[in-house]
């Protein structure tokens, strides 16, 4: 998907529709790195987006620096704006973290937040998890949330079931206009959870604990191997 300028503003109004517990779910990211981060630490931030993930670890936080990556041009853009008056130091890539030139220096946690079901092609999703542990150091936290699912199966159906009444509850879409957005949700990658924590641990990383699930949506949280 191109986030193009309409796309990347419309995320912003869409994402806690899509996702109604968006919200906690970030607060719950950020009670599990500041609970295991010192107040000096270093992130990198796989599909940095507009910058909420940012502005959420961000608080209280003011001597870490963060690392963003994204490639779309107008959700760094937005990010950039909205991060202008934080204290901490930041750079950003216009990239995937596949593409993009990052310094040898390894960092404390990285995160992969709402990333992982744009990438369709399997090995690309190794890749992608595999070289994010590449950068990061032996035990440090690393933060996975994507839909996830098994397409066709009772529960990932009951599941949209639910997500298609909250959103004719909580819009004025019509039952055409939830139709057509859940066909380009269906055309997104989905994996089991079995799935993710055989891709987790192909990659390198230990001990993945869920953390977090919301219909469509699950998230763990694990640790790149002690060497």
């Amino acid at each position: 998907m191109e986030f193009n300028n309409t796309l990347a503003n419309e995320y912003e109004k869409g994402i806690r529709r899509t996702l109604p517990s968006y919200d906690a779910m970030l607060r719950l990211i950020q009670t599990f790195y500041h609970s295991r981060l010192s107040e000096n630490a270093n992130m990198l931030v796989v599909g940095a987006g507009s910058g909420n993930e940012i502005i959420q670890l961000a608080e209280g936080r003011p001597h870490w620096s963060f690392t963003g990556i994204d490639p779309s041009e107008s959700m760094l853009t937005i990010a950039k704006e909205r991060l202008l008056t934080l204290p901490n130091d930041m750079s950003f890539h216009q990239a995937t973290i596949l593409d993009a030139s990052l310094p040898s220096t390894q960092y404390d946690a990285a995160s992969c937040v709402l990333v992982l079901h744009f990438i369709h092609d399997y090995k690309e999703k190794l890749e992608t998890i595999t070289e994010i542990a590449r950068h990061l150091k032996p035990g440090a936290p690393f933060v996975l949330v994507s839909k996830y699912g098994q397409l066709g199966s009772l529960e990932t159906e009951l599941q949209f079931d639910l997500w298609r009444s909250y959103w004719l509850q909580h819009t004025r879409l019509s039952l055409s206009d939830v139709a057509e957005m859940e066909k380009s949700i269906r055309s997104l990658s989905f994996m089991s959870e079995e799935e993710i924590l055989t891709l987790l641990q192909s990659a390198g990383f230990t001990k993945p604990s869920r953390f977090f699930a919301t219909t469509l949506f699950g998230g763990w949280v694990c640790f790149k191997e002690e060497s």
